[in-house]
């Protein structure tokens, strides 16, 4: 398989948002080189009606009818599409996937399919098809019961009510549950759900599940169901690669839950409900963190052990990130936002692009595979590379760079927001505004890039005196 999973998924009920979205976000992490990504719109023609996985060879024969949808694949397809993240037009939200840990002990029972389906074929496979988060949960768990899955993820489902965040378990089975309205969740790369009910209707899972906990006494708790305990991983790793990651969102948005707990705690929660809505300003701010205010920041002042002790969530190896907002009280034409950003979270912003669309902005559609100066994605890789050299000295730099996109794109969509109030909707002027914002970006971070320049100049090694 081509990548190794390393990503962080960050979902939020719509109670627990400001304006009452549904948010599903996560960062697209790769291995140690670059892997562009583009941004696309699949419209039905261009769907195919049979899929082959480049991953595992496995042919399947789609449904008809497929909807529009919104994509984020790799730009090299030579291993499959990895779709990432999208929304359809029936504000169905998916990103895919959270790579996750599983045990042995399910292996030996259930082992991984390599004839199976996998991260690179699920949103292809079922986000056209589905119009609710539930429903491409139970289209998930039929397809992964009958074709079955080289690996262990979570994938995660929203539309304007509810969220679902599943994980599979062995080669053929799964679980999901509900995120509750007034929660926000945190999934680093281990088995996340936890306390768990079979009887409750917030839960959905293949449907022998329970009695394989049964029949394979896999159940270590005295009392009661955890499914992390069960099917997942309790690890030196999970300490130091894993739950660092929740122990500081869940820190900074919900500080009495955990105040006694520590970074390396195997039974972090996996729901909390934070002490204030949380807006997209907050989940950028989660996604880029790297233990700010902490010794293990490894742009800070802790020991060099320290600062390498954790793994951080914006990193080197980001390479994209989506929040997947859909939106209530607004017409259904403009309720869903792929936010989108490229490259490591420490250099770069959001841009809230309309998913009802049909094309997306060329500077985001075209990635090269090679560095271009003209590409979005390269360009914020360099933004990123110069600032990793000397964090304090063009993080302010970064901050007023990202403050000036999110003040343009909203006020952008705020006028755009008006005219389609009173005059009603048309598809061409939200691509047309999604260009628009895309052009801008590009010209900001081309400022943002002169500006760090400038100033890195006069702090080159190489100068006399």
């Amino acid at each position: 398989m081509k990548k190794s999973g390393s990503c962080t998924t960050l979902l939020v009920g719509k109670k627990a948002s400001i304006d009452g979205s549904t948010l599903i976000a996560r960062i697209e992490d790769c291995g140690s080189q670059p892997n562009p990504q583009r941004f696309v719109v699949v419209t039905p023609d261009q769907q195919p009606k049979q899929f082959k996985s480049a991953a595992s060879g496995v042919e399947i024969i789609l449904p008809e009818q497929p909807l529009r949808y919104t994509s984020t694949p790799d730009a090299d397809s030579s291993y499959g599409v990895w779709g990432g993240a999208g929304i359809n037009s029936a504000n169905v939200a998916m990103t895919a996937c959270e790579t996750v840990t599983t045990n042995s002990r399910v292996l030996s029972i259930d082992p991984f399919y390599e004839k199976g389906l996998g991260e690179a074929d699920f949103v292809t496979t079922i986000l056209p098809y589905i119009t609710s988060a539930r429903e491409g949960v139970l289209r998930l768990g039929e397809l992964l019961e009958k074709y079955g899955t080289y690996e262990s993820n979570g994938i995660s489902f929203s539309d304007k009510d509810e969220i679902w965040y599943v994980e599979t378990i062995g080669g053929h089975h799964w679980a999901a549950i509900r995120i509750p309205d007034d929660a926000y969740a945190i999934a680093p790369n281990r088995m996340n759900i936890d306390v768990y009910d079979f009887d409750d209707s917030n839960s959905l899972y293949s449907a022998d599940l329970p009695d394989l906990i049964e029949k394979y006494q896999l159940n270590p708790d005295f009392e009661g169901i955890n499914l992390r305990h069960i099917f997942g991983s309790s690890t030196d790793k999970d300490a130091h690669y894993n739950n660092p990651r929740t122990w500081y969102i869940q820190k900074a948005f919900s500080p009495k839950t955990i105040e006694n707990k520590s970074p390396e705690d195997q039974n972090l929660p996996f729901f909390c409900s934070p002490e204030r809505k949380l807006s997209i300003e907050d989940i950028k701010w989660a996604l880029s963190s790297h233990y700010q205010n902490t010794p293990f920041d490894p742009y800070g002042e802790g020991t060099e052990i320290e600062k390498k002790k954790y793994r951080s969530i914006g990193l080197n190896r980001n390479e994209e990130t989506h929040v997947l907002q859909i939106r209530p009280d607004v017409p259904d034409e403009i309720a869903g936002i792929h936010w989108l950003a490229y490259g490591p979270n420490t250099f770069n912003s959001l841009v809230p692009f309309y998913a009802n669309v049909d094309n997306t902005p060329q500077n985001y559609f075209s990635t090269p595979s090679e560095f271009d100066p003209t590409s979005i994605y390269w360009l914020t890789k360099l933004a990123a590379l110069i600032g990793d050299s000397n964090f304090s000295l063009y993080s302010e730099m970064e901050q007023n760079f990202e403050k000036r996109i999110m003040i343009f794109c909203q006020s952008v969509h705020h006028d755009i927001e008006e005219k389609v109030n009173t005059r009603g909707f048309r598809s061409s002027d939200l691509s047309t505004v999604n260009q628009k914002m895309a052009n801008y970006y590009y010209t900001e971070l081309n400022v943002l890039l002169g500006e760090m320049v400038k100033l890195g100049t006069v702090h080159m090694k190489l100068r006399f005196p």
